[in-house]
């Protein structure tokens, strides 16, 4: 009697089917052929399956190319023996994650660099291998020093046609599990707002430095801070929200670039470096970190090879009912993010009456005021949110008992105060709170 083994029957999942027909050319026993009908789901047409003539041979599974094309139906018997390849389950176990690694750096003498150089180094030294950019001022010498440095490391860098495209192809290097950037400045990052969606709706990491200049339209290259608001309330259709960080230092600008980067894929989400025109082109003195990042693997990857197999990575969800599991997901997300990620630095704050509120360039001279008002005998301090989203709510809450007044200083028509102010109101705190604000527009940056 020949031995017995288990045959393989294949059932159609319609939603996974592309009508691509190679199911079609491995099948000996005709079992599969065109369909004619438009699934309403997908908008394509799936084949027809008859499993009459079916032998298990098992054929059909190895020939498609989706994760989920054809599935299984139970296992039944059959006389005859078969290849044990043909016979191996198609199906593989989900991969494993591969972490980070750290790489020790030689101690180094401080680098004297720009902002935005110091940016491109951070990335470099978080493991980035990936740049996609159009060139735009005054964020165009961090993409000149990744073009310059990236081919030597072995990397890609592409100057993209536009920022659209930029983005685009961000999206594709997140999807792989590798880390990707890319500098723009205000104009450029308005043009990214519908891939950034696509980004968080697909839940990749991506950073996105964004040296903002004076707007509205083309406006000019001063360092207005012209995109608080987009970058924390709009960032494309949907739910959408990421982490935006404020540095105000070439220091801040390596360190937090490469906390965007370890943040991204912490929450599998695009993380935003909101810098301003002066950071973006201020010399300062950069300390290097102790050890690089070698990058790892994420298990949810779609990298390309066997142990990645079954990944798919989409933002579309036909179904009302999926798509508002999936708000969900996000929105809870987000509140994990707001509860763990909220930094501020606090500048003489522990006996303020006066605290004033800035980020960015504006929060150094702003420094100087209550530094100055000290020698007056004023007991002014600094709160500086480097995380605008989530704006650091918490700390500002811990020192208002003993704050008299708050001042906005920022260069833009309140859009830092806007964080500030709707912060407060969903803690239900500061009812009560003077909020004045100093104030300028167009690149000039306030200094009174």
């Amino acid at each position: 009697m020949a031995p017995i083994r288990e045959k393989r029957i294949p059932v159609l999942a319609t939603q996974y089917c592309k009508g691509c027909g190679r199911c079609i050319e491995a099948c000996a026993h005709h079992c599969f052929e065109l369909g004619t009908e438009i699934d309403p789901a997908t908008g394509l047409v799936p084949i027809h399956l008859n499993v009459e003539a079916c032998s298990g041979c098992a054929l059909c599974f190895d020939a498609c190319p989706e994760p989920y094309g054809l599935s299984e139906a139970a296992a039944v018997e059959a006389p005859e023996p078969g290849p044990q390849a043909a016979l191996a389950l198609r199906r593989r176990p989900d991969a494993v994650s591969v972490p980070d690694a750290l790489v020790p750096l030689a101690p180094a003498q401080p680098l004297v660099v720009k902002g935005a150089y110091a940016s491109a180094i951070g990335a470099l030294l978080a493991g980035c291998r990936h740049f996609y950019g159009y060139p735009i001022t005054p964020s165009t010498e961090g993409a000149e020093l990744m073009a310059k440095l990236l081919p030597e490391l072995g990397g890609t860098f592409v100057q993209a046609v536009s920022e659209v495209a930029t983005i685009n192809m961000m999206y594709g290097t997140g999807a792989a599990g590798l880390p990707a950037m890319t500098f723009t400045s205000s104009p450029g990052f308005s043009l990214m707002l519908e891939g950034v969606s696509y980004l968080i709706g697909s839940e990749l990491p991506g950073v996105i430095v964004d040296v903002m200049r004076g707007g509205p339209g083309l406006g000019n290259i001063a360092p207005e801070q012209s995109d608080i608001k987009l970058a924390c309330r709009g960032l494309g259709h949907g739910n959408t929200q990421a982490i935006v960080l404020a540095p105000s230092t070439p220091q801040e600008m390596l360190d937090l670039t490469m906390t965007a980067f370890e943040l991204s894929f912490r929450y599998r989400n695009p993380v935003v470096l909101l810098a301003d025109g002066y950071l973006g082109q201020m010399t300062g003195k950069v300390r290097l970190p102790a050890a690089a990042v070698r990058p790892g693997m994420p298990g949810w990857a779609v990298a390309g090879d066997a142990a990645h197999r079954r990944n798919l990575i989409s933002s579309i969800k036909l179904s009302e009912a999926d798509l508002e599991s999936h708000n969900l997901h996000l929105l809870d997300k987000y509140r994990r993010i707001a509860e763990a990620e909220q930094r501020v630095d606090l500048f003489r704050c522990e006996d303020a009456e006066l605290l004033l509120v800035a980020c960015n360039t504006p929060a150094r001279m702003a420094k100087g005021a209550v530094q100055e008002l000290r020698r007056q005998g004023v007991r002014a301090g600094l709160f500086r949110p480097v995380t605008l989203w989530p704006f650091p709510i918490r700390a500002l809450l811990a020192l208002l008992d003993g704050v008299q007044r708050l001042v906005v200083v920022e260069a833009s028509a309140g859009q830092l105060e806007d964080e500030l102010r709707l912060a407060l109101s969903h803690a239900g705190a500061g009812g009560g709170l003077p909020i004045t604000s100093v104030r300028r527009y167009g690149g000039v940056l306030p200094s009174e």
